[in-house]
C-alpha cells in the first residue's frame, strides 16, 4: 500500500506539518529572443498567472494588448514597471491597421509579448491572424501557457475529456443558433461553447428541443468571487429560472449526444416537434439525420402523420420544453 501523507496519531492527511509560510518569488529580467511571445492571462484572479508569464511582460521590448487598460492594470498589479515601454492596442477593430507595426518591429528582432483580454490568446480573440502573419514573415512564436476558460470549465464540468472540441460562440439568431447546434452537437465528443449571459436560457431552450436528456454543464464567473457550475439534463436547465437571470462570463458544456432509440414514436415525437418551423420535407431530412435513418422512410412516416391529421394536443406530442419564464418553447 503506498504513503497517505498523514502524520501516525492524527487521521488527519498532514496534521502536524509546518504551517505555510510567505515565500519570495522573482520576476527575472533577462534578454528575450526576438519573437512574437503569447502571453495567457488570468481569466478572474489575478494570481493566476505564471512567473514566466511575468518574465516575459516584464523583458519584452514592446507589449501589445486586446485591451491595454487591462494590460496595464495586470502588471500594476504584479508591480511590472513598463520603463517608458509602449502598449499599442490590437484588437477586431484596429487588427489590420495594428498588424503592419508589430510585423515591422518583428522584422527588426523585437520582443513583442501579446495578451488578450483574459484567458489564452487566440482562443475566440483576433490574435490568431497575428501569430500567423508573424509565422509568414518567418518570425519565431511562442506559447506563455496559463489560464483558459474553455479548459477550467472543462476540468470540473465532469464531462469526459477524452475528446472535446471548443466551438467558440453560437449565431445569435434563432434560426442560425438552431442549425450550429444541430451540427456541432452531433459529435461524439464534448462541446464546449462561450455565450452571452442574455442567450443562455435560449440556448438551454434549443439544446432541448433537439436532445431534451443531454447533460450539460453551465458554468460562470470561473475563478471569481461568485464562481458558479450548474449541471442537469437539457429540459431541467431550460426550466430553471436562474437561467434567465445570469450574469458574468459564461462556458457551456454539451455532453455527448444521447443515443436515439429511433422507434415509430421517436419518429412521429421528433416530426412534431418541428411542426410549423420548417416544410414538411426539410423537417423529415433532419430527423432522418439526426436518428440515423433512411430519408425516404421517415418522408413517408412524415406524410401519413399529416394525413391521419395528428396534432401536437394529441398523445404523441414530444415532451415540451420550457424555458425558465415557465412558458412552452413550442408555443408561438
Amino acid at each position: 500500500m503506498g504513503d497517505r501523507f498523514e502524520t501516525a496519531g492524527t487521521g488527519r492527511p498532514g496534521a502536524g506539518a509546518e504551517p505555510a509560510r510567505r515565500l519570495a518569488a522573482h520576476v527575472a529580467a533577462d534578454p528575450l529572443q526576438p519573437g512574437l511571445y503569447l502571453v495567457a492571462t488570468p481569466i478572474g484572479a489575478a494570481r493566476d498567472i505564471t512567473l514566466r508569464a511575468l518574465d516575459v511582460l516584464n523583458s519584452a521590448d514592446l507589449l501589445a494588448a486586446e485591451d491595454t487598460r487591462v494590460m496595464r492594470h495586470l502588471m500594476d498589479i504584479h508591480g511590472i514597471p513598463l520603463r517608458g515601454r509602449r502598449v499599442l492596442a490590437y484588437h477586431d477593430h484596429n487588427a489590420d491597421r495594428a498588424r503592419p507595426a508589430l510585423l515591422a518591429a518583428l522584422g527588426e528582432g523585437a520582443s513583442i509579448a501579446y495578451a488578450s483580454d483574459a484567458g489564452t490568446p487566440l482562443v475566440a480573440d483576433p490574435g490568431y491572424r497575428l501569430a500567423r502573419d508573424a509565422a509568414e514573415a518567418g518570425a519565431r512564436v511562442h506559447a506563455v501557457p496559463g489560464a483558459s476558460a474553455a479548459l477550467a470549465a472543462l476540468s470540473l464540468s465532469g464531462l469526459p475529456s477524452d475528446r472535446f472540441l471548443f466551438a467558440g460562440f453560437p449565431p445569435s439568431t434563432r434560426a442560425a443558433r438552431a442549425t450550429w447546434l444541430r451540427r456541432w452537437g452531433g459529435l461524439d465528443a464534448t462541446v464546449i461553447l462561450f455565450e452571452s449571459p442574455r442567450r443562455v436560457n435560449q440556448t438551454l431552450t434549443e439544446l432541448c428541443e433537439i436532445d431534451p436528456n443531454r447533460v450539460i454543464v453551465v458554468a460562470r464567473e470561473l475563478t471569481k468571487k461568485f464562481e458558479e457550475v450548474i449541471r442537469g439534463t437539457a429540459a431541467a436547465l431550460a426550466a430553471e429560472p436562474r437561467m434567465a437571470a445570469l450574469k458574468g462570463e459564461v462556458v457551456m458544456l454539451l455532453d455527448r449526444p444521447t443515443p436515439a432509440i429511433a422507434d415509430a414514436g421517436t419518429v412521429r415525437a421528433a416530426l412534431l416537434a418541428r411542426r410549423g418551423q420548417m416544410t414538411l420535407k426539410d423537417a423529415a431530412r433532419e430527423v432522418a439525420r439526426d436518428l440515423g435513418l433512411p430519408r425516404r422512410d421517415v418522408y413517408q412516416a412524415a406524410l401519413a402523420l399529416e394525413a391521419g391529421g395528428e396534432d401536437d394536443h394529441g398523445r404523441d406530442r414530444a415532451p415540451a420544453c420550457r424555458d425558465g419564464s415557465g412558458q412552452d418553447s413550442s408555443r408561438g
